[in-house]
């Protein structure tokens, strides 16, 4: 058997058979039908959740990674107290700690550095109900997935051979050339997988943002759930719909990875 033959997707045409027939079944069916056209007025949260936190993770983790990286050794023990602090803990419960004690606190002391000019009626108090809970559940998101993302940075960075930046140096580039031009370049060949396969992650934690009343997906299927007592029907469409959102979306990734694969082997 040749390796084409062995290599073949199979398990996405037995993916795809089962998601048609279940798409049948959604449009034949009329329960189905309800429960479907209920659960996916959550995905617009879902995405925006997703991406919001997602993009925000990254820029943070990228900054993490810098300074872990960064010949200040201050700088490098902040990042690694960062990393080794939100990895031990676990997302649902810097979740609540965000959304319950964190975005209080910050309230508190935005009022406090700003009394001056609330006392003085050029600026009115902020409020714990001011922030959303949306936005804390990005927040969260966001603060746990950055330590993931700060490794991922920092396991590409060290990838690039000492050679090459001893090569850029030589040529006179600066710090900032050197990472522009020659590291992130080839790290990026080892950041993307890792990087990709912790988005995809993202969209299922999302779902965790439902624990806070945020209307996602799952806050959705949870509600018609319990009203009507279809739990199978319910959790079925719903783990169908975060099928189609995660298994496309690695898909696409993939194809991206592979594009960028070739045009570096040119």
């Amino acid at each position: 058997m040749t390796a084409d033959h062995q290599d073949f997707p199979w398990w996405l045409v037995v993916f795809a058979l089962l998601a048609l027939t279940l798409a049948a079944v959604i449009a034949v069916n009329d329960l189905y039908t309800q429960v479907f056209l209920v659960v996916v007025k959550g995905i617009g949260v879902t995405i925006g959740v997703t991406l919001a936190a997602f993009t925000l993770a990254t820029a943070l983790g990228l900054l993490i990674a810098l300074a872990g990286l960064s010949g200040n050794i201050v700088l490098r023990q902040v990042a690694r107290f960062y990393v080794e602090l939100i990895r031990g803990i676990p997302i649902l419960v810097l979740l609540f700690y965000i959304a319950f004690v964190g975005a209080p606190g910050l309230v508190a002391l935005w009022n406090w550095a700003l009394s001056p000019l609330i006392e003085n009626g050029w600026l009115s108090a902020l409020q714990v109900r001011d922030v959303s809970l949306l936005w804390r559940a990005v927040i969260a998101l966001t603060i746990g997935y950055a330590a993931f993302i700060a490794e991922i940075f920092r396991a590409g960075f060290q990838s690039v051979d000492e050679g090459q930046i001893e090569a850029a140096k030589a040529l006179g580039l600066h710090r900032f050339q050197r990472f522009r031009l020659v590291v992130l370049p080839q790290a990026m060949r080892t950041i993307l997988p890792p990087l990709s396969n912790d988005f995809v992650s993202m969209v299922k934690d999302s779902s965790l943002v439902s624990v806070l009343g945020v209307m996602d997906i799952t806050q959705a299927a949870k509600i018609y759930a319990a009203g009507s007592f279809r739990f199978f029907e319910t959790y079925s469409i719903t783990a169908y719909i975060y099928l189609l959102l995660t298994i496309s979306l690695s898909l696409a990734l993939r194809r991206v990875e592979q594009a960028l694969r070739k045009r570096s082997e040119r």
